[in-house]
């Protein structure tokens, strides 16, 4: 091993407002604020915000604008998660597969591309 994984970082233009988002979406205290760095974390996973005044967002499922990456969120209950992860925030983008998933597709309040997963 050469390294431990210490958090994954999304670029955004207004870190306050997506550490807000996913504090509440996976239940992680916000545990640091450094002027535009925020971090959330459990102790063992931290998801960490760093200000991007010229972040430009994905276009899901435009490849002129690739999500480059997007995280997965297990849930119990779609049908409980849905709703309110749409009230802090999260829009629904479109699946590209007509068969039948085991997850959705939304953007958080950046633009970044997530699913929830049950």
């Amino acid at each position: 091993m050469i390294g431990r994984l210490s958090s994954v970082v999304l670029d955004c233009p207004e870190p306050h407002v997506l550490a807000r988002f996913y504090s509440e979406l996976l239940g992680l205290p916000i545990t640091r604020v450094d002027g535009g760095w925020i971090d959330i974390s459990d102790g063992a996973t931290t998801l960490s915000f760093q200000e991007a005044p010229e972040y430009v967002p994905p276009r899901w499922p435009d490849p002129a604008h690739p999500q480059q990456f997007h995280l997965d969120i297990t849930v119990d209950d779609i049908d409980v998660a849905e709703p309110k992860a749409l009230a802090l925030g999260a829009r629904p983008l479109p699946l590209q597969e007509e068969e039948e998933v085991s997850f959705r597709i939304y953007a958080d309040p950046a633009g970044h591309p997530f699913c929830l997963c049950w």
